[in-house]
């Protein structure tokens, strides 16, 4: 039993927003970059006013995650204590008091709602939808086999229509999928890894993830290639079925006067598919011979080919879609 020292509450008060901090997760936020992923591939990056209100949705998504997350660590504080890792976290370890903690956890989410009603209503039901689905994810639906991963799979989507109903965006079919499909590859990778690493560990530690044992590892295998198969298959039929809208006139610009006319199909974006292709598969080394992938977020910043190929892919990307705003006039006018 974690025992809170209310006797001495000068450290605490002033250790309690690092604390907080942490048991935010900060690292977390990197899934909240999903909300720019329309503004990137409308074309509309450079847009000043609509990055800016892209970017406080952002930091919207920010405040309703570290409350969920800080929620989830309070209703799974006795689990955690068992948890080999989870164990360390500031709510179990007994370095805040959940009371406290869930204040908090209640001031973020209303704070991240009365900002986005500010916005719109289209935002504010994402959001709060989003928080909503967390909240119920973390009480019972990450314990249905199947139902989590889907679930975590539904949080990225909110994430992509709610950067799309910001600045009034189409999101693509093809790149709905992609986004489904590569959020449940990773949701799956983590179930196998997370399976992997408390297997190895005391009996104890699978009390803290029950549901791990309703996983076979033949279905987790299964699931993974399947979603690793849909994943590149959905971003190479999104890269040639629906290119960005302003990608094909700038490609022309830059490369019109030197290439067949064989080439001039604006599907330039193509070029990103190995690389999208290579990650893919570099992830599944990290899941089968690392044993790592529980945490996607730590792998994409420690394994160096992986966090590598991202930002190749980014700055291909970003070359084929705003070549002509971020070049100097003067080497277009040349390449022309």
């Amino acid at each position: 039993m974690v025992k809170y020292d209310f006797t001495n509450r000068g450290p605490q008060i002033i250790w309690l927003p690092f604390w907080l901090f942490v048991s935010a997760r900060p690292r977390q936020w990197l899934k909240n970059l999903a909300l720019y992923a329309t503004i990137v591939f409308e074309g509309e990056f450079f847009n000043l006013d609509k990055f800016l209100l892209t970017t406080l949705g952002f930091a919207i998504f920010c405040l309703v995650t570290s409350g969920i997350y800080i929620i989830n660590d309070v209703i799974d504080l006795e689990k955690d204590k068992h948890h080999p890792f989870k164990s360390k976290r500031p709510i179990a370890a007994g370095r805040i008091n959940p009371q406290i903690a869930l204040v908090f956890a209640l001031i973020f989410l209303a704070t991240a709602l009365f900002a986005s009603v500010k916005i719109s209503a289209f935002f504010t039901f994402a959001t709060t939808f989003y928080a909503i689905l967390q909240i119920i994810y973390s009480l019972f639906l990450r314990s249905i086999i199947l139902l989590d991963v889907m679930t975590i799979a539904t949080g990225f989507l909110l994430r992509v229509y709610a950067g799309a109903v910001l600045i009034d965006a189409h999101v693509t079919v093809w790149f709905i999928l992609t986004v489904a499909s590569l959020a449940l590859f990773l949701a799956i990778g983590k179930r196998r890894s997370e399976r992997t690493l408390l297997l190895g560990l005391k009996e104890k530690s699978l009390e803290t993830r029950r549901i791990l044992l309703h996983y076979p590892e033949s279905l987790l295998d299964s699931l993974t290639m399947m979603f690793a198969t849909a994943t590149w298959f959905s971003y190479t039929m999104f890269t040639f079925l629906q290119p960005p809208s302003g990608a094909g006139a700038q490609v022309l610009v830059l490369f019109g006067d030197f290439l067949p006319r064989t080439f001039l199909a604006s599907k330039w974006l193509m070029l990103s598919v190995p690389l999208v292709i290579y990650g893919v598969m570099r992830y599944l080394f990290v899941i089968y011979e690392k044993k790592e992938g529980e945490s996607p977020e730590r792998v994409l910043l420690s394994d160096i080919p992986l966090l590598f190929s991202v930002l190749v892919w980014a700055i291909l990307v970003f070359f084929v879609i705003y070549g002509s705003d971020i070049l100097p006039t003067r080497l277009i006018r040349y390449l022309q």
